[in-house]
C-alpha cells in the first residue's frame, strides 16, 4: 500500500486517542479511514484508549488525523489526540491488533445507549435472523456500563463472556467492515441470552403484554435493573402498584411506544424532543395534555408526566406487542418505575429480584444476561432553553465531566445524604457516578460502597484525598471519615453546589452564587438553604441569605411543613394568628400547637433555617395545598404546578445587617404576610402561587444587584434543589439577563444533591492546589 521505506514523503506516526473510544465502533472506523487513505499499520485498544501506528504519504497522514476528529462514530467522544513520529517499518497492510492491557488505565467506558435504527430495522424484519430478538445490538448501541467488569472493553471483561459466539456472529464480530466488529455484547437467538416468563410459555413477550393489558403488575428486567410495569390507563392497576410498592404519591414514569404516543399525552417542544429521542433516552418531564388518557394515580396533582421512549430491543418489542393487544382505543403506554420498595436500591440480581419483587409483581419478564452494575433511569426537565438534569444515571454515567484545570491529585468525593452520587477525579476528568439514592438504609449504603470500588477498579484511580459534606450525621460523611485515605477535606454543602457549576463552565470565579435548597449544614449552627455567596472554587463568602424561619421538631418539620407555617404565623401575628381565616388555622390542633409553642419559647429542638425550600413549603401550606409531605419537597412542587405565571410579585424585602461584616437578609416573613392578606381577601390559590414565585425571583434579583453594586460581579451561578423549579429558574434567569447579568445554569450535573460530589471534587482540588 505504501511506497518504499526510504521514500522521503513517507512517514510513520503513533497516534494515541483518549476519550470514549472503546465499544463504539472506533477501531473499524479507523480501519476504514486507513483504507481510504491507503495507509498501513495497526489500531488496537489498550487500557488508556486506542493506539494507532500508521505509515504512508505525509499528506494522507494529516488527512487521516483530521478525519479522526471530524468523522468519529456517533457514540465516540474524543478528548485528546496526540501524534508521535516513528521510524518507518515498511508495512503494506493495515490490521486491527489484539487489545493490550497496560499497568495504568486511562480508558473511558461508554454509557448504555439506546437501540440504533439499524438494529431496530432488524428486529422488525421477519426475514432477518434477529427478528424479534430482544438482545440485538451493535457497536452503535446497546449495553456498556452496566455489563462491564473490567477494561480493556473486550467480551471477556463483560457479563457476556458466558455466551460463546455462534459461527455467524463470530464472522460479523471479526469483520472490520461489519458494524458488529468487536461489538462485545453482540449475540443472536442461536448463541445469546433469552427471555424468561414466570411460567412456561412459547412467547414471553406476548404473555407479558397480555398480562399488562389485563391489569397485572409485571416485573421487567431491563439494562440496569428491574422495573415494575402496569398499564398506564388502568387506575386500579396503578393504585395497586402504589400500594404494594409503598410509593404513596411521588409521580410514576411512563414508557410509550413511540413519539406519536408521547405527543398524544404531552406537549413536546423541539428541545424536549431532542432530549427525548437522544441516545441517552432519559425520562423527560413534559407538560401533560388536559385530555391525556392516563390514570389519575400516575402523577397526582401534577401538570407534567415523566415520559421515556423504549431504549432496548426488549422494550421496543414489549410496547409493540402491548399496542397490538390493547388495540387503538387504549394508549400504548405503560408505567415503568424502579423495581424496588420505596427508598431501597433498584433490584438487579435475579435471585434478589425474585425475593424482593414477588410480593409486588404478579408476574416476571426476565432474562439470563447478567447485570453487573445497577443503574436507574435518568430524569431531565427542560428549562431556559436547555436540559436540566434531575437525575443523572443511565445513558449519561459514567461519561466524565471535563475540567478546565487538572486536579493536583486523585480525589474521591462522597456526595450528600439524599439523591447520593459519588465522584472520582483524576487529571481533568471527574467521573460522576450513577444515581445511588438516599442513604437511609443498609442496602443503599452497600450500593454506595460497591459503586466506589467498581469505579476505582474500572478507571484505575487510587484517591489520595477524600472530600465530604460537613454534616456529621450523613452516612456518606461518616463513610468518608472512616476511609484509609490520608487527606480528608470537608466541603460546605452550598459551596459544593456552586463549585459544581463553576466546574461545568470552566471558570474559577469569583461569581455571585445563589444556592437554594431544602437544607444543608451551616457552619454557624443553623440550617442553610437560601444563600447568596461570593464564591470561587476554593472558597466562599456568605454575603446574604434568607431571613431565618423556625423548624419546630427539627427533621419532623421537614416532613410536616405545617410546623414551619404555624411558627411563621406565630412570629408575624403572635397569638392573633388564631383569628386568621386560613385552612391551616382552621385545621390546626391547638394542643399540638401548644407543645410546639413551648418548644419554640424554650429553644428546644427548634433549629433556625435560611432555607428557601422551607419558605416554599410554608407558602404551600398557607395556600391550602396540604400540611404534610409524602416525599421530599412535595408541597413546594405542587405549588409550582398550580402557579399562574402572569402575576405581580409579593415583596421579599432586603434587610440590612446590624454590621457591615454580617450578611444581609431577604425577609421571607414579609412575603408570607402578603400571602396571608391575599388569602383573607379570597384571592385564588393559583394567583397567590404565582405571586410567591415572582416575589422570590425579584428578591434574588435585588440581592444580586446589591452584590454587583458593592463588588462589581456580574456573573451569577445558580444551583440547589429549589432550582429544579422551572418557573422560578426561568423567571429569575430572564430578570437577571435583562439586567445585564450572565447566568450559569447547571446542565451537565443535577442542581440538586445529585451534583454535590462534582462540586466537592472541585473544591478539594482547589484547596489542595494551594497547599
Amino acid at each position: 500500500m505504501t511506497g518504499e521505506v526510504n521514500n522521503p514523503q513517507q512517514r510513520r506516526w503513533r497516534i494515541s486517542v483518549r476519550g470514549i473510544v472503546q465499544g463504539v465502533g472506533f477501531r473499524p472506523f479507523v480501519f476504514g479511514l486507513a483504507d481510504r487513505w491507503r495507509l498501513a499499520g495497526f489500531v488496537r485498544n489498550d487500557s488508556n484508549g486506542v493506539t494507532i501506528e500508521v505509515e504512508g504519504d505525509e499528506h494522507a497522514l494529516h488527512a487521516f488525523v483530521h478525519a479522526l476528529r471530524a468523522e468519529a462514530p456517533p457514540l465516540a467522544r474524543i478528548d485528546q489526540v496526540s501524534v508521535e513520529p516513528l521510524a518507518l517499518v515498511g508495512e503494506r497492510s493495515f490490521v486491527i491488533a489484539t487489545s493490550q492491557a497496560q499497568p495504568q488505565r486511562r480508558t473511558l467506558i461508554a454509557p448504555d445507549t439506546a437501540t440504533c435504527a439499524d438494529c431496530l430495522r432488524e428486529i422488525n424484519d421477519p426475514a432477518d435472523r434477529r427478528y424479534r430478538y430482544a438482545f440485538t445490538n451493535c457497536t452503535n448501541c446497546g449495553p456498556r456500563f452496566t455489563i462491564v467488569l473490567d477494561v480493556p472493553y473486550d467480551r471477556v471483561n463483560t457479563t457476556m463472556r458466558t455466551f460463546p459466539l455462534c459461527a455467524q456472529c463470530r464472522a460479523e464480530y471479526e469483520d472490520p467492515r461489519n458494524r458488529r466488529f468487536h461489538a462485545q455484547p453482540t449475540a443472536c437467538p442461536a448463541c445469546g441470552p433469552h427471555l424468561r416468563w414466570s411460567v412456561d410459555t412459547t412467547d414471553p413477550l406476548i404473555a407479558a403484554a397480555t398480562a399488562l393489558a389485563n391489569g397485572d403488575i409485571v416485573a421487567v428486567k431491563g439494562l440496569g435493573g428491574y422495573h415494575l410495569a402496569c398499564a398506564a390507563d388502568d387506575e386500579t392497576a396503578v393504585s395497586r402498584l402504589r400500594q404494594r410498592k409503598q410509593r404513596e404519591a411521588r409521580p410514576l414514569a411512563l414508557m410509550v411506544r413511540d413519539e406519536a404516543v408521547a405527543a398524544h399525552l404531552c406537549f413536546i417542544d423541539p428541545v424536549a424532543h431532542t432530549i427525548l429521542t437522544s441516545p441517552a433516552r432519559p425520562i423527560v418531564l413534559l407538560p401533560r395534555r388536559p385530555d391525556a388518557p392516563v390514570a389519575p394515580s400516575v402523577a397526582p396533582g401534577m401538570q407534567t408526566l415523566g415520559i421515556m421512549l423504549p431504549y432496548t430491543p426488549l422494550h421496543h418489542l414489549l410496547l409493540a406487542e402491548y399496542a397490538r393487544v390493547v388495540g387503538p382505543t387504549r394508549p400504548a403506554a405503560i408505567v415503568l418505575t424502579s423495581g424496588n420498595l420505596s427508598d431501597e436500591p433498584i433490584a438487579y440480581e435475579d435471585d434478589d429480584a425474585v425475593q424482593r419483587l414477588s410480593p409486588i409483581a404478579d408476574a416476571m419478564l426476565s432474562h439470563n444476561r447478567p447485570i453487573h452494575m445497577r443503574c436507574d433511569d435518568s430524569v431531565v426537565r427542560v428549562a431556559a432553553g436547555g436540559p436540566l438534569l434531575i437525575r443523572r444515571s443511565r445513558g449519561y454515567a459514567p461519561a466524565p465531566i471535563t475540567l478546565a484545570t487538572a486536579l493536583p491529585c486523585p480525589i474521591l468525593a462522597c456526595g450528600g445524604h439524599l439523591k447520593n452520587t459519588f465522584a472520582l477525579g483524576r487529571g481533568r476528568e471527574v467521573f460522576l457516578s450513577h444515581h445511588i439514592g438516599d442513604l437511609e438504609n443498609l442496602p443503599t449504603l452497600r450500593s454506595f460502597h460497591e459503586g466506589i470500588a467498581h469505579f476505582q477498579r474500572l478507571f484505575d484511580i487510587q484517591p489520595e484525598v477524600v472530600a465530604y459534606d460537613l454534616h456529621p450525621g450523613y452516612l456518606a460523611t461518616q463513610a468518608a471519615l472512616a476511609m484509609a485515605i490520608p487527606h480528608k477535606i470537608g466541603v460546605q454543602h452550598h459551596h459544593a453546589h456552586i463549585a459544581a457549576v463553576l466546574a461545568e463552565y470552566g471558570i474559577d470565579g469569583p461569581v455571585i452564587g445563589l444556592a437554594a435548597d431544602g437544607s444543608g449544614y451551616g457552619p454557624d449552627s443553623t440550617v442553610w438553604g437560601g444563600e447568596i455567596f461570593i464564591a470561587t472554587c476554593a472558597d466562599y463568602r456568605r454575603v446574604g441569605h434568607l431571613a431565618h424561619l423556625l423548624l419546630p421538631g427539627g427533621e419532623q418539620a421537614v416532613r410536616q411543613p405545617w410546623r414551619v407555617a404555624a411558627a411563621a404565623l406565630s412570629t408575624i401575628y403572635g397569638t392573633d394568628f388564631w383569628q386568621l381565616s386560613l385552612p391551616l388555622v382552621q385545621q390546626l390542633d391547638r394542643s399540638a400547637w401548644t407543645v410546639l409553642a413551648r418548644m419554640i419559647e424554650r429553644s428546644l429542638n427548634t433549629p433556625r433555617t435560611s432555607s428557601l425550600g422551607r419558605l416554599f413549603d410554608a407558602a404551600a401550606v398557607l395556600v391550602g395545598i396540604g400540611q404534610t409531605a409524602r416525599y421530599e419537597g412535595e408541597l413546594a412542587i405542587l405549588l409550582e404546578q398550580i402557579a399562574d405565571h402572569d402575576q405581580p410579585p409579593y415583596p421579599l424585602p432586603l434587610r440590612e445587617a446590624a454590621s457591615a461584616q454580617e450578611p444581609f437578609r431577604l425577609d421571607g416573613l414579609a412575603l408570607l404576610a402578603a400571602l396571608v392578606d391575599d388569602m383573607q381577601r379570597g384571592v385564588a390559590p393559583a394567583a397567590i402561587a404565582g405571586r410567591v414565585h415572582q416575589g422570590v425571583a425579584r428578591g434574588l434579583l435585588m440581592a444580586c444587584r446589591r452584590v454587583r453594586d458593592e463588588h462589581g460581579l456580574t456573573t451569577v451561578a445558580v444551583s440547589g434543589g429549589v432550582f429544579q423549579n422551572v418557573f422560578l429558574l426561568e423567571t429569575l434567569t430572564a430578570l437577571l439577563t435583562a439586567d445585564g447579568f450572565t447566568v450559569l445554569i447547571p446542565r451537565l450535573a443535577p442542581p440538586n444533591d445529585g451534583g454535590l460530589a462534582l462540586g466537592q471534587v472541585v473544591v478539594a482540588g482547589a484547596v489542595m492546589a494551594m497547599r
